[in-house]
């Protein structure tokens, strides 16, 4: 059984492995609550996955770290168990799915771990993983659905409380449920008043169903960017501990984790993945009862890919109402488009893209399309733009894309 002491010996097996990130005020990003944001996308190996992963295989018999051990993932947790393998000197196998990101293998293969690309899915490779551990006599390390993975991830709990005894409420990302299990068990066990709460992405919201209904649900397929959390499934073992010790499940759109990634970049300068972002969503949303509440919001990790880190910032800009498109049907004849830059510089936003389109075959003869790409301050802006632009009489054909 999970115990208090597990708890407390693994944050003593972590204390020169696992960095103790700070907890930080974030009194800019909400006004309603007080948002305190405990940085583990700073955590070595760039989430809190180090955490579980180095105590479950730390605990391993000697006979067992002989052999080595076998992982499979597509990301956190394969970094994760590659680090800790590399830290206490074993041989390391992670199963990763052929689709994985370049860069992510490398940074797997640099931490010294075997790599073997599985055609598939992550369900795939963990599969493949597990064949590999039955075959080899490797230690298989699981993501999260194991004692030994929560116990690690509870010293997170520990450390919370220890740099804000007086927070109120907590609010984690939940992709398997082990992360949301520790963290409830822990925090609840020593403060039972303490309110803890899971996002989910929308589109991957099993454990948020599975919560509500109480009882154990899965998801025929998931649709996020935010990948660490993308699970079809929770664990079994964390479901069961969810239900007791945490207060509710919520989600977030793929817009709303995209806006919370472009706060945290401009107002507190740290870069989160899609999962890391999600608890500061449900915040800035007002998904959850935060109203004057101290409360830390779990930044899980900062692995994010940069090609998808850019498409994100131009997402979260647009969500935001930090940057539109329009497009206005002109009579195709000298000073429009002056007249509309006018405008558009009255008005204080910035163009940064012109597309003149005389040949659209559902615009008039003598007409043109004009496709402007502005950069606003907010939607409040935008909506004085358009404003601006029909009382000259200009014809808006569309807004935002």
């Amino acid at each position: 059984m999970l115990t208090l002491d597990k708890i407390y010996h693994s944050s003593y097996v972590l204390k020169n492995v696992a960095r103790k990130t700070d907890l930080i005020a974030a009194p800019n990003l909400s006004g309603d609550s007080r948002l305190y944001l405990k940085t583990e996308n700073l955590q070595v190996s760039g989430s809190f996955k180090l955490r579980g992963a180095y105590y479950k295989i730390s605990q391993l018999p000697a006979s067992a770290k002989a052999k080595g051990v076998v992982a499979g993932s597509a990301g956190n947790h394969a970094q994760a168990v590659a680090y800790s393998a590399a830290k206490l000197g074993l041989k390391c196998v992670i199963c990763l799915p052929d689709t994985t990101n370049l860069a992510k293998v490398e940074n797997v293969k640099a931490l010294g771990a075997e790599v073997l690309l599985v055609p598939g899915s992550v369900a795939d490779a963990e599969a493949k993983a597990a064949s590999l551990a039955l075959e080899k006599g490797l230690a298989l390390i699981p993501a999260c659905d194991d004692e030994a993975i929560i116990a690690g991830h509870g010293a997170l709990g520990l450390e919370i409380l220890e740099q804000l005894p007086s927070v109120e409420a907590v609010v984690l990302p939940v992709g398997g449920g082990g992360l949301a299990a520790a963290l409830g068990f822990t925090m609840k066990s020593l403060r039972p008043e303490l309110k803890v709460y899971g996002v989910q992405a929308a589109g991957a919201d099993a454990m948020a169903r599975s919560f509500k209904a109480k009882k154990y649900l899965t998801s025929a397929k998931v649709d996020t960017f935010a990948d660490a959390i993308a699970c079809p499934a929770a664990g079994k073992l964390p479901f069961e501990l969810i239900q007791k010790y945490v207060d509710d499940i919520v989600t977030v759109s793929e817009d709303e984790i995209a806006t919370a990634i472009l706060a945290l970049i401009e107002k507190q300068k740290l870069i989160a993945e899609g999962a890391g972002a999600a608890p500061v969503a449900a915040a800035l949303f007002g998904k959850l009862p935060l109203t004057g509440k101290k409360t830390v919001c779990l930044i899980s990790g900062g692995n994010i890919e940069v090609d998808i880190l850019s498409r994100v910032i131009t997402r979260g800009q647009v969500t935001s109402g930090r940057r539109t498109n329009l497009m206005i049907a002109l009579e195709d004849k000298p000073g429009q488009l002056t007249r509309v830059s006018e405008i558009v510089s009255q008005c204080g936003a910035n163009v940064i893209s012109v597309y003149h389109d005389r040949g659209d075959v559902n615009m008039a003869i003598t007409s043109c399309f004009l496709k402007l790409g502005l950069e606003t301050r907010n939607e409040a802006q935008i909506k004085e733009i358009r404003a601006k632009l029909l009382e000259e009489g200009f014809q808006l054909v569309s807004e935002r894309a």
